[in-house]
């Protein structure tokens, strides 16, 4: 089964959405995927879903339970198909944790309103509106991004 992994710093906001929503999509679209979610700090080990995030996700529609925050490792690259980070130091980062890895991107690199290299909004220290505008990008993006399956 192919795999599908998104990356964020902790673990509880932005990756944990790309995941739920990129789970979502590919069930309608009937895609046999597996899909995972880290962080690259261990500071939220264990924690679940920030409200904020899981409000959104349940408003729209996605599964916002049973998530417990985790760290990357080097193994977890190189087994993904393909691993989506949030900004474009968290790119750099998982290649140089997993040297050779050619299987790390940028989510809004797949969002076709937005320029290469235009790092997802962390809504962390913002308001809901703010989770609300991560969101949007995610599902502006994931189209793209289960395509890389479907080819």
């Amino acid at each position: 089964m192919a795999s599908l992994v998104f990356v964020c710093w902790g673990n509880i906001c932005r990756s944990p959405i790309g995941e739920r929503v990129a789970l979502g999509m590919a069930q309608e679209q009937g895609l046999n995927l597996e899909v995972s979610s880290f962080g690259l700090s261990d500071e939220n080990e264990g924690f679940g879903i920030d409200v904020r995030a899981m409000a959104v996700l349940e408003e729209r529609g996605y599964d916002a339970q049973d998530h417990s925050a985790r760290r990357i490792t080097q193994s977890d690259i190189e087994a993904a198909d393909l691993v989506i980070a949030v900004e474009p130091y968290q790119v750099d980062k998982l290649r140089r944790m997993a040297p050779g890895a050619d299987n790390v991107r940028l989510l809004n690199d797949f969002n076709p309103d937005l320029g290469p290299g235009t790092p997802l909004i962390d809504p962390w220290y913002g308001d809901d509106a703010g989770f609300q505008d991560t969101i949007a990008d995610v599902e502006a993006a994931m189209p793209s991004i289960l395509a890389e399956f479907t080819a």
